[in-house]
């Protein structure tokens, strides 16, 4: 039966609601504070677009410590950087004091130029002209005519052999560049070049510095070594072998060049500079890369960029070395043996070389050990992998009776502390090594891996190992009677 009572109108009762739900006047919620009421419409427009405006500052502007971050990040990049570039003048420093200052060192460097052909070549060559230089060849012919003459021989003969100087000469001068031959190459030769280049190693300042004296000099932008003492034992072997006119022959002091360029009295001032900075420019910038990698907020990745840094810097000092020997190549004087300037140039920066692998691999290790101990997922698979081995590797021989006890629950307890001394201990032999090259840095690498495996496998837990069998008690011996 239909009722007689109206439905209520929403729209006319006093206490109705909206169809939203909300009280009657109340605006709606936009998420933001309410707005005051009675607003015009352009008013409300503009609250809107100053409400807009202040979220999207808000939402822009970084928080303080975001600031400070940045800062220190870009503080630390700069300090590695830094530490990069001294790192590859220090290598070129600790070179040029080894070879000034280290008379094993320069010795170890000159000594292999004794027996190398080309050098052994270019000096047969420049001894040889110089001996012909200071022989008349006219003189000797006119000797040999004479003495034919007084030997009763016919005028005509005598005129014969004064024509016969083209020949004469042709004959000395193989003779004479066979005797130099035979001292160049002999063992007795090796030897003296040793002795004479320990004799003289003080006078090698002379060709970075350009004062002093000795068998180096620093001339005409000119460096070259006096063959003088060659050319005296080149003029006694010609006497002993029976050429008497050789033993007229001055002392001279001639000079092999081993480089010229107008630049010369440039790059002896930056290796004196070099030279006296050798000893303290390594340890800045060890502190410089040690104070950028403190600096990061990430040390771990402030260390692999330093490692990183270190590594390209000696790159491209290889890669200087390589591009320089050309340059040095084509500025020698006309007339010189490139085979044997090249030969020089790289026995005179083989351990230059090796001390830029050495610090190269140094870095590369650094880096990625400073990786290996990270979060990534390479990193943790590797760990937990090595681990998982040695752990099993453990497992059995405690499965065949070996018992760790003690040992194994104090590695246990002083586990990391014995990581860091076996870092300590590689960085320290490194640091004190005189002259480590590449093969140095590899073996120490491999000791300190072996020392991290040799803690991981005493690491034993005290409940690892298995409690060792009890003795019987009272109640389980047999007792008399059964």
């Amino acid at each position: 039966m239909p009722s007689d009572t109206p439905e209520p109108d929403p729209g006319k009762t006093g206490d109705a609601r909206p169809q939203d739900g909300r009280p009657k006047g109340e605006q709606p919620d936009t998420g933001g504070p309410p707005e005051p009421a009675g607003l015009p419409r352009d008013e409300r427009s503009e609250l809107d677009a100053l409400r807009h405006r202040l979220t999207v500052l808000e939402a822009s502007a970084p928080p303080p410590r975001a600031r400070h971050h940045r800062l220190r990040t870009s503080g630390s990049v700069v300090l590695i950087v830094i530490s990069s570039l001294l790192s590859l003048l220090a290598v070129i420093a600790v070179w040029t004091d080894s070879i000034v200052g280290d008379t094993d060192r320069y010795v170890a460097t000159v000594a292999p130029l004794a027996s190398n052909p080309d050098v052994q070549a270019a000096l047969t060559s420049r001894v040889t002209s110089e001996v012909l230089a200071q022989i008349d060849v006219k003189a000797v012919v006119d000797e040999l005519s004479q003495a034919a003459v007084q030997q009763g021989a016919p005028p005509e003969l005598g005129k014969l052999i004064g024509g016969l100087s083209g020949p004469i000469t042709s004959g000395l001068t193989q003779l004479v560049s066979s005797t130099v031959n035979k001292v160049v190459t002999s063992d007795q030769f090796e030897t003296l070049w040793v002795d004479a280049n320990r004799a003289v190693h003080s006078s090698l300042d002379k060709a970075l510095t350009g004062k002093g004296g000795g068998a180096v000099s620093l001339e005409n932008n000119q460096v070259a070594i006096d063959i003088g003492p060659f050319v005296a034992k080149v003029k006694d072997q010609l006497v002993a072998s029976g050429f008497g006119p050789a033993a007229k022959i001055p002392e001279v002091h001639t000079s092999f060049v081993v480089f010229s360029s107008k630049d010369v009295g440039k790059v002896k001032t930056y290796f004196r500079i070099l030279q006296i900075m050798g000893t303290w420019l390594p340890i800045l910038a060890v502190l410089v890369a040690a104070a950028g990698v403190f600096t990061a907020v990430n040390r771990r990745h402030g260390l692999i960029g330093a490692a990183l840094g270190v590594a390209v810097a000696m790159l491209l000092l290889g890669v200087v070395l390589t591009v320089f020997r050309s340059f040095y190549l084509d500025h020698l004087p006309p007339g010189a043996s490139q085979a044997a300037a090249g030969a020089i140039y790289d026995a005179l920066i083989r351990f230059l070389r090796a001390s830029v692998r050495a610090v190269g691999v140094t870095a590369l290790v650094t880096g990625v050990g400073a990786f290996l101990i990270g979060p990534s997922k390479v990193a943790v698979w590797i760990r937990t992998a090595c681990s998982s081995a040695i752990g099993a590797l453990r497992e059995v021989s405690t499965a065949h009776g070996m018992r760790l006890g003690p040992v194994g629950r104090f590695v246990h307890h002083y586990k990391r502390w014995i990581g860091a001394a076996v870092l300590a201990v590689a960085a320290v032999v490194l640091a004190t090594w005189s002259y480590p090259t590449a093969a140095v840095v590899w073996w120490i690498v491999v000791v300190v891996l072996v020392g991290f495996a040799i803690r991981e496998f005493l690491d034993a837990e005290p409940g690892d190992s298995p409690p060792p069998p009890s003795a019987p008690t009272v109640e389980s011996a047999p007792r008399p009677g059964g």
